[in-house]
């Protein structure tokens, strides 16, 4: 098995190639110090810096589509294990065009970041961690949860049969004790504004393209609909091309929290989810060739509810505890990004993808 890897590079240009050289044909060398480097050619290396290589018109470009995206593509690591199955997937969604593609994404850590500054992110659940919505008891409850539960829901050596029951007894206790706060429903948006929750560094990019492109983005959640729908709001990217599963609170006619709608949407049961949901979805049909996000093994049933698919591409995010878990994620996502907080893959894959098959 081969993994590639991709370095850190700084420059727009060598970023571009040196990512795009990862999701096609070319691998960069590596120098006798370990360190990569950009080739160099007698007629284009001048005072030992790289440059494009000219054609006989003295002008090269790149690909519209990796020109434009190079601001986006920055400081990645990029682990693949089937390389060349990635680069056909690709060519294949890009043939077929944005009219066949639709994009299914998990939100908390995914979307979102999983860490800034050294200080992890809140998901939907830890946004309501906040005076104005439960008291100091429950959140000590609450964090005992989770540390309980969190090391089972990441902990390599279960099987997700063996985690499943656990993950809904963790979620369930949960929703009992909010339910209990009588949570309000008219101070969601304070706490959200509060909190120091953050999208993924272009963000935007990824929002506003799906939506030019009316490409759907259907948005599966273990976490609190209600607040990742504030989340969104808040950053001025909830498109009509946004859709979202995920578990909704019930308020009373006074907007008291009383319950949550449904069944329990957690981590390892988003199959069922997905095939009891997503295939109602009249926006989603005949779109066979499906881009999936997610940042755990078990986001990776988030497409099972896509009939007659042809490609589907996954990507993971792969946030925290990186060694013990590698070699799980390169064997289950096409892609994996290690400890990468931005949507620059997404948003290089997604530009080809949509661009014509002429790269303009």
């Amino acid at each position: 098995m081969q993994i590639y890897h991709i370095p850190w590079i700084n420059t727009p240009v060598r970023t571009v190639l040196a990512i795009w050289h990862q999701l096609t044909k070319t691998e960069l060398p590596v120098s006798g110090a370990g360190q990569w480097q950009l080739p160099q050619t007698p007629a284009s290396a001048v005072a030992g810096q790289w440059q494009l290589p000219q054609t006989p018109l003295g002008q090269w470009q790149l690909p519209q589509t990796l020109a434009s995206a190079s601001t986006e593509l920055a400081k990645c690591s990029v682990l693949m294990r089937e390389r060349s199955r990635v680069e056909e997937t690709i060519h294949a969604m890009q043939r077929a065009g944005a009219g066949n593609l639709q994009v299914i994404s998990d939100f908390d850590m995914t979307l979102t970041r999983f860490a800034h500054n050294g200080k992890r992110v809140p998901t939907t659940h830890n946004i309501l961690d906040n005076r104005l919505l439960i008291n100091e008891d429950c959140t000590k409850k609450i964090r005992a949860l989770l540390n309980t539960y969190y090391p089972i829901e990441i902990d390599p050596s279960r099987s997700a049969e063996e985690k499943l029951p656990l993950m809904v007894e963790w979620w369930t206790k949960v929703h009992e004790l909010l339910i209990e706060q009588r949570i309000r429903k008219d101070m969601l948006a304070q706490a959200v504004k509060e909190s120091s929750a953050m999208l993924r560094d272009g963000y935007k990019v990824f929002f506003d393209h799906l939506a030019e492109q009316q490409i759907p983005l259907l948005i599966f959640s273990a976490g609190v609909g209600d607040v990742l729908e504030e989340v969104i709001q808040q950053n001025h990217v909830f498109h009509p091309n946004v859709h979202i599963i995920s578990n909704y609170m019930d308020f009373d006619q006074t907007g008291v929290l009383r319950a949550f709608k449904g069944q329990l949407i957690h981590t390892f049961n988003k199959r069922e989810g997905a095939l009891s949901h997503a295939a109602g979805l009249t926006e989603l049909q005949g779109r066979p060739n499906v881009l999936l996000l997610g940042d755990s093994l078990g986001d990776l049933t988030m497409a099972d509810g896509v009939s007659e698919h042809e490609n589907i591409l996954t990507i993971g995010f792969l946030n925290d505890q990186v060694e013990e878990r590698k070699e799980s994620y390169i064997n289950s996502f096409d892609i994996v990004l290690v400890k990468d907080e931005t949507m620059d893959v997404p948003n290089a894959v997604l530009r080809h993808i949509t661009s014509s098959g002429n790269g303009k």
